[in-house]
């Protein structure tokens, strides 16, 4: 096993750990990007967030140490799928993400 270090949200670039992507399809009423990205913004911790997409479709990329959260939250509004969640400490160790 590799040996981890400790991070700081305030001075580490990997502050957020896990990179997470999904695609959102509409279920049942249009998707949002606005509205999606203002929630996860303000109740998920993290940083570098891309919501784009139409009322569709709409691609979710964020970083955040509870990937979980933002899978449950998209889930809820939509379809979930092409999910990917890698660790990016594993894979500047060059270990598999």
């Amino acid at each position: 096993m590799a040996e981890f270090i400790s991070i700081d949200a305030e001075d580490d670039q990997f502050a957020y750990r896990y990179d997470t992507q999904l695609l959102i399809d509409r279920r049942d009423k249009d998707l949002d990007e606005d509205e999606i990205a203002d929630y996860i913004t303000e109740h998920i911790e993290g940083n570098s967030l891309i919501a784009a997409g139409d009322e569709d479709l709409i691609k979710i990329h964020f970083h955040t140490n509870e990937p979980w959260r933002v899978l449950e939250y998209c889930n809820s509004i939509g379809e979930i799928y092409d999910i990917v969640v890698e660790d990016m400490i594993r894979q500047t160790a060059g270990l598999p993400g």
